[in-house]
């Protein structure tokens, strides 16, 4: 009896996956015309499956135009021409890294191009000036280049464009490229790495999203230019050839909670009449230099930890004031009881420097073991407020300030060294 139920189980079992195999194979073929029956969901239409068509763009001239979504199978596909999009609504989605999508162009074309089409018309049948599509998502696949193609995404004129799981590598000019996406661009878990030009250039956009990427070996990791209301968190940036985060132009923005580690140049740079922008609570570490405020007016610094820079970790240059730099600390590789993580060739650790600029408060500010100063005042630099910070092991021009405000300054030596505690002898 045992016997013969655990049968009928099984039986069951292998009828249910013989089902569910047909359905799913009835579901791709649907836009081939191969489904037995049209869809009962009013309004729906069926998902594209580029495995069905001789290339990856065929599937996408496919799409409606009302859009749609196009399912990348796993594989490698090679191509020499961009992939173009030029229908709003539609999905482009893979099967994660396992779908490779390589440009072998090297003639600098693009490996995805996403942009309204040429001949876009307004509801009066006349040529529309200003064509834009909206709302186009890429989601989990990785796309390649080689030294001598363009860009990996290039989109113009895309509004609500979401970027997602996208691992875009190795191109011969930007990772990705957002020109005038300005309505609510969104780009977040792409792992964005080893491109010949900026890894995320963003030109014209506004209400932006960058969010939990990881940002390596590029020239430069992110540049924003042109655009407003950049919220820029919890990214990773690490090994770039040039500079991190380049913000030109641009005001109403926050860059916060970002790991920005060891790029040659800066970490962060604001010019080109920045205003209104926070820049608190990341992490830069061991890059040329950290935070230069070149031409940036109304900006806090806080909270951030500046360790182990080459040459200036804060800079507010001429050009820049009505700054606030609060609750931020300036740090070398210091361990306590009189050690260093570091080796001997490794020790440079900046401070902030005050470069001929105005109307700054410094407060709650830890600088230690930085060098060569704490504070770097390059005259005439006044209207400062600086109280409540603490300087421990470190020269400051600080006393140099004029018409400024200096109050509840410690200035302390370093840290005797303490034996070392003696074993046990229990």
């Amino acid at each position: 009896m045992n016997h013969s139920r655990t049968a009928v189980k099984y039986l069951m079992l292998s009828l249910a996956l013989m089902i569910t195999l047909s359905s799913n194979f009835v579901f791709a073929g649907q836009e081939n015309g191969a489904s037995q029956g049209k869809a009962k969901l009013p309004g729906a239409r069926p998902v594209i499956h580029a495995i069905n068509y001789e290339s990856i763009q065929q599937a996408l001239d496919a799409l409606p135009a009302e859009g749609g979504v196009v399912m990348l199978p796993p594989g490698n596909f090679e191509i020499d021409q961009p992939l173009v999009i030029t229908k709003g609504d539609v999905l482009l989605m893979g099967a994660g890294s396992a779908t490779h999508i390589h440009n072998k162009n090297e003639e600098g074309k693009d490996a995805i191009a996403i942009h309204p089409p040429a001949d876009a018309k307004l509801p009066n049948g006349k040529p529309d000036p200003k064509p834009r599509i909206w709302r186009v998502q890429l989601q989990n696949f990785r796309v390649t280049g080689n030294e001598k193609s363009g860009r990996g995404i290039n989109a113009k004129w895309v509004q609500e464009i979401y970027i997602h799981g996208v691992t875009c590598s190795y191109h011969g000019s930007d990772g990705i490229f957002l020109d005038f996406c300005f309505e609510d661009p969104r780009v977040s878990d792409c792992l964005i790495t080893y491109n010949k030009a900026t890894g995320l250039n963003l030109i014209g956009c506004h209400d932006i999203v960058v969010s939990a990427n990881h940002f390596e070996e590029n020239l430069d990791a992110l540049k924003c230019a042109e655009g407003f209301n950049l919220c820029m968190s919890g990214n990773n940036l690490d090994d770039h050839l040039r500079d991190g985060v380049i913000i030109e132009n641009t005001y109403g923005s926050i860059v916060c909670a970002n790991m920005i580690e060891e790029c040659q140049g800066r970490a962060i740079t604001l010019d080109k009449e920045c205003y209104g922008i926070t820049l608190s609570a990341n992490v830069i570490a061991h890059n040329g230099s950290g935070i230069i405020l070149d031409d940036a007016h109304g900006c806090a610094v806080s909270a951030n930890t500046f360790t182990l820079l080459a040459a200036d970790a804060l800079k507010i240059g001429p050009k820049s004031g009505r700054i606030t730099v609060t609750g931020n600390n300036f740090s070398n590789s210091y361990i306590g009881n009189g050690q260093v993580k570091r080796r001997t060739n490794d020790l440079k650790a900046a401070g902030l420097t005050l470069d001929k600029t105005r109307g700054v408060t410094v407060s709650g500010n830890l600088f230690s073991s930085v060098r060569p100063k704490a504070v770097e005042v390059i005259e005439p630099t006044t209207h400062v407020i600086f109280g409540n910070n603490l300087l421990i092991d470190v020269e400051s021009d600080h006393e140099k300030l004029t018409e400024s405000i200096i109050k509840n300054t410690l200035i302390a030596p370093a840290e005797s060294v303490k034996p070392e505690a003696k074993p046990s002898e229990k």
